[in-house]
């Protein structure tokens, strides 16, 4: 993994639990997850179709996120991103995800390096788990994830409008560049 990278998630993780987050600073209910998260359902590559800037995500394009089931019952994760350009250099970062909800499935950390450990929970999620939505109880993180590189643009507004009424500011999610669908072959 890219130092820089490893120090900005660093930081990030020690400067997060000095600061009130956005649920404190704007007096906001305690963040909701979903129901229930299969899983088995859940494992997979998922497309990064917008999220709140990190620092440790800079420069990133062609974001994904691939989650492999282990035989103890954590996932490992693998961060992958193209840095400047959907051509540039491969950045990835890999880590582990745990359970802390064995009731929903839908609360859980996770870590790039340990023993840090950051809250990522699954605050919505498509019934066909094609689209998912990550947050932090403090709301300072989001991420929205899809299965495929580019999410139907009524999707993404549902997304949005549920998005707001669970108290998120959306003025600072941003679209993350994710390559054109490919073409359909003549005859196809």
């Amino acid at each position: 993994m890219n130092t820089t990278l490893t120090g900005s998630i660093l930081a990030l993780a020690l400067l997060s639990g000095c600061a009130a987050s956005t649920t404190e600073r704007l007096g906001l209910p305690p963040l909701t997850t979903v129901a229930a998260v299969d899983l088995g359902k859940y494992t997979g590559t998922w497309y990064e179709i917008a999220s709140y800037p990190q620092s440790f995500q800079k420069g990133c394009t062609a974001t994904t996120a691939t989650y492999t089931a282990r035989p103890d019952g954590e996932i490992d994760v693998l961060n992958r991103c193209r840095k400047g350009s959907l051509q540039g250099e491969e950045d990835t970062a890999n880590g582990r995800a745990r359970v802390v909800d064995k009731v929903t499935n839908a609360r859980l950390e996770v870590s790039f390096f340990r023993p840090f450990w950051g809250d990522y929970w699954v605050i919505q999620l498509a019934p066909d788990y094609s689209y998912a939505v990550v947050g932090h109880p403090g709301r300072d993180y989001l991420w929205i994830l899809s299965r495929t590189p580019q999410l139907e643009d009524a999707v993404y507004q549902g997304i949005l409008a549920k998005l707001k009424e669970q108290g998120y500011p959306l003025d600072r999610l941003q679209k993350t560049l994710q390559p054109a669908p490919a073409a359909a072959s003549p005859g196809t």
